[in-house]
């Protein structure tokens, strides 16, 4: 688990499905290329580290919207979504490697195993009704990539000229050259371009089945948890800790796991003005398409949707508030982390610093219409919660150092 020494990182998601004030109801903004640059660059202006660029059948492919973003934009970093089983490995570590070398070490790379089953069966996935899987295949996916990366002989001038990055006998040698898994098989060194970081470009993973967090302790470098109340936040950090220690005592690896959340913020100068603004957003949405949508998700495969769901169902007769400024409104009829922080700066601010005591380091957040409240969000949210972090990393060092000080005080003897 994370300290709280960690840096809060904070990102923002590209509505590349369209956006507008409402949901529920068709887009008002098209995805155009110069919308989504537009929502990048104010995310970036606004003190955002990085996009969400998400997948699925509704959206503009990430990595097509991850390049153009990459190119109008100069220290935004997208996290472009992966689906292993749909893509080889070895592919998607030369496309990862080649936007992590165009973008001057900028790629981050979102796993996604899931999405809708129906989305699933459109792509042809076989393993489209298999949950668990899904998850075994990602694992043996996320490990071939890393072993591209690592593996890479570089750019050859010719088919057939040797870069001198690792040649065969020293290949043959090394223990990370060979696997072979129940999905996967992989044999190094393999030709792709040298990523800019090292060893590789970061992983994003998220689930909340007790394979999706197995997968996440072994891979990944952030696992992504979608927006619930506090103690159920606190609850799946607890599970992964647990799973973090077996892994601990089963392979001697003590890998560190940032922990981040996807969320909704609506943010105004009034509490009242905010819920009203919360309540404008599905204002227009129909009945029929609340019936619909309420029917897609009771078919859904995905523990972490399931959650959605009883966090709604479970908060329906309170209006939908799960909390203070805590509303699951949007989950009518959106999928994913649909919880929205509702508040005036202060209130989101000292919402997601509470997350932050949790554990909880990284927030990909979003709001309607994208383009404004990224531009809100950072004017009035990020300054606040900066300082306030910042405040308590200084207590957080304090209180280290005075402990340490007062352990040195005495001997310890063991009989």
């Amino acid at each position: 688990m994370v300290s709280e020494q960690e840096e809060m990182k904070f990102g923002w998601f590209l509505p590349t499905a369209g956006d507008g004030k409402y949901v529920g109801v068709a887009p008002e903004r098209e995805p155009s290329l110069d919308y989504l640059v537009q929502v990048a660059q104010t995310a970036e202006t606004a003190g955002f580290e990085f996009v969400l660029i998400p997948t699925g059948g509704a959206c503009l492919d990430a990595w097509v919207v991850g390049s153009a973003v990459m190119s109008h934009t100069k220290t935004l970093r997208p996290l472009v979504a992966i689906r292993p089983g749909l893509v080889t490995p070895v592919l998607a570590a030369r496309m990862g490697a080649a936007l992590d070398q165009l973008s001057g070490g900028r790629a981050m790379i979102n796993v996604v195993t899931g999405s809708s089953v129906r989305d699933l069966e459109e792509l042809g996935d076989p393993l489209a009704h298999a949950h668990d899987e899904r998850y075994v295949r990602a694992s043996e996916y996320m490990e071939v990539m890393k072993r591209s990366w690592t593996q890479s002989t570089g750019l050859n001038l010719t088919e057939f000229a040797g870069s001198g990055a690792q040649s065969g006998a020293d290949a043959s040698s090394d223990p990370n050259s060979e696997f072979n898994g129940q999905y996967y098989n992989f044999k190094g060194p393999v030709g792709m371009p040298e990523t800019v970081q090292k060893p590789f470009p970061p992983f994003y993973l998220g689930g909340s089945s007790p394979i999706a967090k197995r997968v996440a302790v072994e891979h990944a470098d952030t696992f992504l948890m979608w927006g619930e109340p506090h103690d159920w936040i606190q609850e799946q950090i607890e599970e992964i800790e647990v799973i973090r220690e077996q892994v601990k005592e089963e392979t001697g690896q003590d890998r560190q796991l940032r922990y981040g959340m996807r969320a909704q913020v609506l943010i105004r100068d009034t509490e009242e003005e905010a819920w009203a603004a919360a309540w404008e957003i599905i204002s227009k949405v129909p009945p029929e398409a609340i019936e619909k949508a309420k029917a897609a998700f009771a078919e859904t495969d995905a523990t972490n949707q399931r959650r959605q769901n009883e966090l709604r169902e479970l908060s329906e007769k309170q209006q939908f508030v799960v909390g203070p400024n805590l509303w699951t409104g949007l989950s009518v009829v959106r999928s994913g982390g649909a919880i929205l922080i509702v508040g005036t700066a202060e209130q989101v601010a000292e919402r997601l610093i509470e997350y932050g005591d949790l554990g909880v380091t990284t927030f990909i957040l979003s709001g309607y219409p994208h383009l404004e409240e990224a531009e809100i969000f950072g004017k009035t949210v990020m300054p606040i919660i900066r300082e306030k972090w910042k405040t308590r990393q200084k207590q957080h060092s304090v209180t280290t150092k005075l402990v340490t000080t007062n352990l040195s005080k005495y001997t310890f003897f063991t009989l």
